[in-house]
Protein backbone atom coordinates (compact mmCIF):
# COMPACT_ATOMS: atom_id res chain seq x y z
CA UNK A 1 0.00 0.00 0.00
CA UNK A 2 2.68 2.53 1.03
CA UNK A 3 4.80 1.64 -2.00
CA UNK A 4 1.98 2.54 -4.39
CA UNK A 5 0.89 5.60 -2.39
CA UNK A 6 4.37 7.07 -2.74
CA UNK A 7 3.67 8.18 -6.34
CA UNK A 8 0.60 10.14 -5.25
CA UNK A 9 2.09 11.59 -2.08
CA UNK A 10 5.47 12.70 -3.42
CA UNK A 11 3.95 15.75 -5.17
CA UNK A 12 2.39 16.88 -1.89
CA UNK A 13 5.31 15.87 0.33
CA UNK A 14 8.67 15.32 -1.34
CA UNK A 15 10.18 12.91 1.20
CA UNK A 16 7.27 10.53 0.53
CA UNK A 17 9.28 9.34 -2.49
CA UNK A 18 11.45 7.45 0.00
CA UNK A 19 8.57 5.00 0.37
CA UNK A 20 9.62 3.66 -3.04
CA UNK A 21 12.94 2.60 -1.50
CA UNK A 22 13.03 -0.99 -0.26
CA UNK A 23 15.77 -0.08 2.20
CA UNK A 24 13.50 2.50 3.82
CA UNK A 25 10.52 0.14 3.75
CA UNK A 26 12.57 -2.65 5.37
CA UNK A 27 13.59 -0.36 8.24
CA UNK A 28 10.05 0.97 8.69
CA UNK A 29 8.52 -2.51 8.43
CA UNK A 30 10.90 -4.06 10.95
CA UNK A 31 10.39 -1.29 13.50
CA UNK A 32 6.63 -1.24 12.95
CA UNK A 33 6.53 -5.00 13.51
CA UNK A 34 8.47 -4.69 16.75
CA UNK A 35 6.58 -1.76 18.26
CA UNK A 36 3.11 -2.94 17.23
CA UNK A 37 3.69 -6.41 18.69
CA UNK A 38 5.52 -5.22 21.79
CA UNK A 39 2.83 -2.67 22.57
CA UNK A 40 -0.38 -4.47 21.64
CA UNK A 41 0.33 -8.17 22.26
CA UNK A 42 -0.23 -7.86 26.05
CA UNK A 43 -3.75 -6.52 25.38
CA UNK A 44 -4.66 -9.96 24.04
CA UNK A 45 -3.25 -12.05 26.91
CA UNK A 46 -6.62 -12.37 28.64
CA UNK A 47 -8.27 -13.64 25.47
CA UNK A 48 -5.71 -16.38 24.81
CA UNK A 49 -6.12 -19.99 25.99
CA UNK A 50 -4.10 -21.16 28.99
CA UNK A 51 -1.18 -23.52 28.51
CA UNK A 52 -2.05 -27.06 29.57
CA UNK A 53 1.55 -28.23 29.93
CA UNK A 54 3.46 -28.37 26.69
CA UNK A 55 4.73 -31.69 25.47
CA UNK A 56 8.30 -30.52 24.89
CA UNK A 57 8.72 -27.88 27.57
CA UNK A 58 11.42 -28.12 30.23
CA UNK A 59 9.38 -26.32 32.83
CA UNK A 60 5.91 -27.72 32.33
CA UNK A 61 4.67 -26.64 35.73
CA UNK A 62 5.96 -23.09 35.30
CA UNK A 63 4.43 -22.88 31.82
CA UNK A 64 1.08 -24.34 32.78
CA UNK A 65 -1.59 -21.69 33.06
CA UNK A 66 0.29 -19.03 31.09
CA UNK A 67 -1.46 -17.51 28.08
CA UNK A 68 -0.49 -19.48 24.98
CA UNK A 69 -1.32 -19.41 21.30
CA UNK A 70 0.13 -15.89 20.96
CA UNK A 71 1.03 -16.79 17.39
CA UNK A 72 -2.58 -16.03 16.44
CA UNK A 73 -1.89 -12.41 17.38
CA UNK A 74 1.61 -11.77 16.08
CA UNK A 75 1.17 -13.74 12.84
CA UNK A 76 -1.99 -11.71 12.17
CA UNK A 77 0.02 -8.54 12.86
CA UNK A 78 2.60 -9.84 10.35
CA UNK A 79 -0.03 -10.41 7.65
CA UNK A 80 -1.58 -6.96 8.17
CA UNK A 81 1.79 -5.19 8.10
CA UNK A 82 2.73 -7.02 4.90
CA UNK A 83 -0.44 -5.72 3.27
CA UNK A 84 0.59 -2.20 4.30
CA UNK A 85 4.30 -2.27 3.43
CA UNK A 86 4.86 -4.92 0.73
CA UNK A 87 3.94 -4.59 -2.97
CA UNK A 88 3.00 -8.26 -3.23
CA UNK A 89 2.38 -10.43 -6.27
CA UNK A 90 -0.08 -13.32 -6.51
CA UNK A 91 2.37 -15.91 -5.21
CA UNK A 92 3.32 -13.87 -2.16
CA UNK A 93 -0.33 -13.18 -1.33
CA UNK A 94 -1.17 -16.87 -1.67
CA UNK A 95 1.74 -18.06 0.47
CA UNK A 96 1.00 -15.38 3.06
CA UNK A 97 -2.55 -16.72 3.26
CA UNK A 98 -1.23 -20.28 3.72
CA UNK A 99 1.10 -19.06 6.48
CA UNK A 100 -1.91 -17.60 8.28
CA UNK A 101 -3.82 -20.84 7.71
CA UNK A 102 -0.94 -22.86 9.18
CA UNK A 103 -1.09 -20.57 12.18
CA UNK A 104 -4.84 -21.09 12.47
CA UNK A 105 -4.54 -24.89 12.58
CA UNK A 106 -2.02 -24.54 15.39
CA UNK A 107 -4.20 -22.08 17.28
CA UNK A 108 -7.25 -24.32 17.07
CA UNK A 109 -5.16 -27.05 18.69
CA UNK A 110 -3.84 -24.62 21.32
CA UNK A 111 -7.38 -23.58 22.23
CA UNK A 112 -8.83 -27.09 22.20
CA UNK A 113 -9.49 -28.71 25.57
CA UNK A 114 -7.73 -31.85 24.37
CA UNK A 115 -4.83 -32.08 21.94
CA UNK A 116 -5.71 -32.80 18.32
CA UNK A 117 -3.16 -35.60 18.28
CA UNK A 118 -0.02 -36.14 16.23
CA UNK A 119 -1.62 -37.70 13.16
CA UNK A 120 -4.31 -35.08 12.60
CA UNK A 121 -1.78 -32.25 12.89
CA UNK A 122 0.69 -34.08 10.65
CA UNK A 123 -1.96 -34.52 7.94
CA UNK A 124 -2.94 -30.84 8.09
CA UNK A 125 0.72 -29.79 7.90
CA UNK A 126 1.21 -32.09 4.93
CA UNK A 127 -1.85 -30.76 3.08
CA UNK A 128 -0.80 -27.12 3.50
CA UNK A 129 2.79 -27.97 2.53
CA UNK A 130 1.61 -29.68 -0.67
CA UNK A 131 -0.62 -26.70 -1.50
CA UNK A 132 2.29 -24.29 -1.06
CA UNK A 133 4.60 -26.45 -3.19
CA UNK A 134 2.06 -26.63 -6.01
CA UNK A 135 1.48 -22.87 -5.86
CA UNK A 136 5.20 -22.16 -6.18
CA UNK A 137 5.37 -24.39 -9.26
CA UNK A 138 2.25 -22.92 -10.88
CA UNK A 139 3.20 -19.27 -10.34
CA UNK A 140 6.79 -19.91 -11.45
CA UNK A 141 5.61 -21.37 -14.74
CA UNK A 142 2.95 -18.69 -15.28
CA UNK A 143 5.08 -15.65 -14.48
CA UNK A 144 8.44 -16.65 -15.92
CA UNK A 145 7.69 -19.70 -18.06
CA UNK A 146 11.03 -21.01 -16.79
CA UNK A 147 12.25 -24.53 -16.08
CA UNK A 148 12.21 -25.37 -12.39
CA UNK A 149 15.77 -25.61 -11.12
CA UNK A 150 17.99 -25.58 -8.05
CA UNK A 151 21.36 -23.92 -7.62
CA UNK A 152 23.39 -26.01 -5.22
CA UNK A 153 26.80 -25.91 -3.50
CA UNK A 154 29.92 -26.75 -5.53
CA UNK A 155 28.05 -26.54 -8.86
CA UNK A 156 28.32 -23.39 -11.00
CA UNK A 157 25.20 -23.94 -13.11
CA UNK A 158 21.59 -24.41 -12.04
CA UNK A 159 20.27 -27.95 -12.24
CA UNK A 160 16.85 -28.51 -13.88
CA UNK A 161 14.35 -30.24 -11.59
CA UNK A 162 11.25 -32.18 -12.77
CA UNK A 163 7.98 -30.82 -11.42
CA UNK A 164 7.17 -33.96 -9.41
CA UNK A 165 10.61 -33.92 -7.76
CA UNK A 166 10.39 -30.20 -6.93
CA UNK A 167 7.00 -30.68 -5.27
CA UNK A 168 8.26 -33.72 -3.35
CA UNK A 169 11.39 -31.96 -2.05
CA UNK A 170 9.44 -28.80 -1.24
CA UNK A 171 6.71 -30.68 0.64
CA UNK A 172 9.20 -32.67 2.71
CA UNK A 173 11.24 -29.58 3.56
CA UNK A 174 8.18 -27.53 4.53
CA UNK A 175 6.68 -30.32 6.64
CA UNK A 176 9.99 -30.97 8.36
CA UNK A 177 10.60 -27.27 9.03
CA UNK A 178 7.14 -26.93 10.59
CA UNK A 179 7.54 -29.87 12.94
CA UNK A 180 11.17 -29.36 13.98
CA UNK A 181 10.46 -25.72 14.80
CA UNK A 182 7.44 -26.82 16.82
CA UNK A 183 9.57 -29.33 18.78
CA UNK A 184 12.14 -26.64 19.57
CA UNK A 185 9.51 -24.50 21.30
CA UNK A 186 10.18 -25.86 24.78
CA UNK A 187 12.45 -23.30 26.46
CA UNK A 188 11.47 -19.67 27.00
CA UNK A 189 12.96 -17.63 24.15
CA UNK A 190 14.78 -20.55 22.48
CA UNK A 191 12.61 -21.17 19.42
CA UNK A 192 11.93 -17.48 18.80
CA UNK A 193 15.63 -16.59 19.08
CA UNK A 194 16.75 -19.31 16.66
CA UNK A 195 13.96 -18.43 14.22
CA UNK A 196 14.93 -14.76 14.48
CA UNK A 197 18.47 -15.62 13.37
CA UNK A 198 17.01 -17.62 10.47
CA UNK A 199 14.76 -14.74 9.40
CA UNK A 200 17.49 -12.10 9.52
CA UNK A 201 19.81 -14.43 7.60
CA UNK A 202 17.22 -15.05 4.88
CA UNK A 203 16.33 -11.36 4.75
CA UNK A 204 19.96 -10.47 4.05
CA UNK A 205 20.27 -13.25 1.46
CA UNK A 206 17.12 -12.10 -0.35
CA UNK A 207 18.03 -8.41 -0.37
CA UNK A 208 21.82 -8.36 -0.68
CA UNK A 209 22.51 -11.47 -2.77
CA UNK A 210 19.54 -12.99 -4.60
CA UNK A 211 17.78 -9.68 -5.22
CA UNK A 212 20.90 -7.88 -6.49
CA UNK A 213 21.66 -8.53 -10.18
CA UNK A 214 25.38 -7.78 -10.00
CA UNK A 215 26.11 -9.69 -6.80
CA UNK A 216 24.07 -12.74 -7.81
CA UNK A 217 25.75 -12.75 -11.23
CA UNK A 218 29.20 -12.50 -9.64
CA UNK A 219 28.40 -15.46 -7.36
CA UNK A 220 26.93 -17.47 -10.30
CA UNK A 221 23.53 -17.55 -8.63
CA UNK A 222 20.20 -17.01 -10.43
CA UNK A 223 18.85 -13.51 -9.82
CA UNK A 224 15.52 -13.44 -7.95
CA UNK A 225 13.48 -10.53 -9.29
CA UNK A 226 11.19 -10.55 -6.25
CA UNK A 227 14.10 -10.80 -3.80
CA UNK A 228 13.54 -7.32 -2.32
CA UNK A 229 9.84 -8.09 -1.74
CA UNK A 230 10.68 -11.31 0.07
CA UNK A 231 13.35 -9.51 2.08
CA UNK A 232 10.79 -6.90 3.14
CA UNK A 233 8.29 -9.57 4.23
CA UNK A 234 11.00 -11.46 6.10
CA UNK A 235 12.26 -8.41 8.00
CA UNK A 236 8.69 -7.49 8.95
CA UNK A 237 8.27 -10.95 10.47
CA UNK A 238 11.64 -10.54 12.21
CA UNK A 239 10.41 -7.29 13.77
CA UNK A 240 7.15 -8.91 14.86
CA UNK A 241 9.09 -11.80 16.39
CA UNK A 242 11.32 -9.36 18.29
CA UNK A 243 8.20 -7.81 19.77
CA UNK A 244 6.99 -11.25 20.86
CA UNK A 245 10.43 -12.17 22.25
CA UNK A 246 10.28 -9.05 24.41
CA UNK A 247 7.49 -10.79 26.36
CA UNK A 248 8.71 -14.37 25.89
CA UNK A 249 12.25 -13.93 27.23
CA UNK A 250 12.90 -16.03 30.34
CA UNK A 251 10.87 -16.01 32.52
CA UNK A 252 8.16 -15.72 29.87
CA UNK A 253 4.83 -13.96 30.26
CA UNK A 254 3.28 -15.55 27.17
CA UNK A 255 3.87 -18.54 24.88
CA UNK A 256 3.54 -18.68 21.10
CA UNK A 257 2.03 -22.18 21.11
CA UNK A 258 1.58 -24.24 17.97
CA UNK A 259 -0.01 -21.17 16.40
CA UNK A 260 3.35 -19.45 16.37
CA UNK A 261 5.87 -22.26 16.01
CA UNK A 262 4.13 -23.97 13.08
CA UNK A 263 3.63 -20.74 11.14
CA UNK A 264 7.23 -19.67 11.74
CA UNK A 265 8.62 -23.03 10.66
CA UNK A 266 6.40 -22.95 7.58
CA UNK A 267 7.55 -19.46 6.60
CA UNK A 268 11.23 -20.40 6.95
CA UNK A 269 10.61 -23.37 4.66
CA UNK A 270 8.88 -21.10 2.13
CA UNK A 271 11.85 -18.75 2.11
CA UNK A 272 14.22 -21.65 1.45
CA UNK A 273 12.18 -22.95 -1.48
CA UNK A 274 11.74 -19.48 -2.97
CA UNK A 275 15.52 -19.00 -2.81
CA UNK A 276 15.98 -21.97 -5.15
CA UNK A 277 18.49 -23.75 -2.91
CA UNK A 278 17.11 -26.26 -0.38
CA UNK A 279 20.55 -26.52 1.23
CA UNK A 280 20.07 -23.04 2.71
CA UNK A 281 18.00 -24.75 5.41
CA UNK A 282 21.29 -25.73 7.02
CA UNK A 283 22.35 -22.06 7.17
CA UNK A 284 19.11 -21.05 8.84
CA UNK A 285 17.99 -24.03 10.89
CA UNK A 286 20.69 -26.63 11.56
CA UNK A 287 20.28 -26.42 15.33
CA UNK A 288 16.48 -26.48 15.01
CA UNK A 289 16.70 -29.56 12.78
CA UNK A 290 19.11 -31.39 15.08
CA UNK A 291 17.25 -30.39 18.25
CA UNK A 292 13.80 -31.39 17.03
CA UNK A 293 14.41 -33.52 13.96
CA UNK A 294 16.43 -36.31 15.54
CA UNK A 295 13.63 -36.86 18.01
CA UNK A 296 11.14 -37.21 15.15
CA UNK A 297 13.43 -39.73 13.45
CA UNK A 298 13.86 -41.65 16.69
CA UNK A 299 10.10 -41.87 17.28
CA UNK A 300 9.34 -42.79 13.65
CA UNK A 301 11.92 -45.60 13.57
CA UNK A 302 10.71 -46.97 16.88
CA UNK A 303 7.00 -46.73 16.05
CA UNK A 304 6.97 -47.97 12.47
CA UNK A 305 10.09 -50.16 12.16
CA UNK A 306 10.79 -51.16 15.78
CA UNK A 307 14.33 -49.82 15.46
CA UNK A 308 15.78 -48.09 18.50
CA UNK A 309 18.42 -45.36 18.14
CA UNK A 310 19.83 -42.88 20.67
CA UNK A 311 18.49 -45.11 23.44
CA UNK A 312 20.08 -43.09 26.25
CA UNK A 313 19.46 -39.64 24.78
CA UNK A 314 16.39 -37.53 25.48
CA UNK A 315 14.75 -35.54 22.69
CA UNK A 316 14.37 -32.74 21.89
CA UNK A 317 18.03 -32.19 22.71
CA UNK A 318 17.25 -29.18 24.88
CA UNK A 319 15.56 -31.66 27.23
CA UNK A 320 18.73 -33.80 27.28
CA UNK A 321 20.87 -30.76 28.06
CA UNK A 322 18.59 -29.69 30.90
CA UNK A 323 17.91 -33.05 32.51
CA UNK A 324 21.22 -34.86 32.07
CA UNK A 325 23.77 -32.05 31.72
CA UNK A 326 22.23 -29.53 34.13
CA UNK A 327 22.11 -26.65 31.65
CA UNK A 328 19.84 -23.81 32.74
CA UNK A 329 17.28 -22.38 30.29
CA UNK A 330 19.55 -19.36 29.78
CA UNK A 331 22.55 -21.61 29.05
CA UNK A 332 20.53 -23.63 26.54
CA UNK A 333 19.40 -20.51 24.72
CA UNK A 334 22.84 -18.87 24.56
CA UNK A 335 24.75 -22.04 23.66
CA UNK A 336 22.26 -23.15 21.00
CA UNK A 337 22.27 -19.62 19.56
CA UNK A 338 26.07 -19.56 19.52
CA UNK A 339 26.21 -22.90 17.71
CA UNK A 340 23.73 -21.72 15.09
CA UNK A 341 25.67 -18.50 14.47
CA UNK A 342 28.93 -20.41 14.03
CA UNK A 343 27.27 -22.84 11.62
CA UNK A 344 25.54 -20.06 9.66
CA UNK A 345 28.74 -18.08 9.16
CA UNK A 346 30.71 -21.11 8.03
CA UNK A 347 28.04 -22.38 5.64
CA UNK A 348 27.44 -18.93 4.12
CA UNK A 349 31.01 -18.94 2.84
CA UNK A 350 30.85 -22.53 1.63
CA UNK A 351 27.49 -22.40 -0.14
CA UNK A 352 27.82 -18.97 -1.77
CA UNK A 353 31.49 -18.81 -2.60
CA UNK A 354 32.66 -22.37 -3.36
CA UNK A 355 30.93 -22.87 -6.71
Amino acid sequence: MLYYLANSLKDLFGPARLLKSYTVLIVLGLYAGFFVTCRFLPLFFRFLPSDRGREFTLTAEAAKGKPTGAGVVFITFFVCLCLVFVPMDGLQLSLLALTWLMMLTGYLDDSSKTSWGEYRKAILDLAISIAASVLIVVFTKITSNAQLSFWIPFVAKSIPIPTWLFITISTILLWTSVNTTNCTDGVDGLSSTLVLVALITMGVIFYVILGHKDISSYLLIPHLASGANWALMTFILAGVLMGYLWHNAYPSKVLMGDAGSRALGFYIGLCIMISGNPFLIFITSTVIFVNGGLGLVKVALKRFFHITIFKNTRFPLHDEMRKNHNWSPAQIQIKFLTMQLLISIALMGIIFKIR
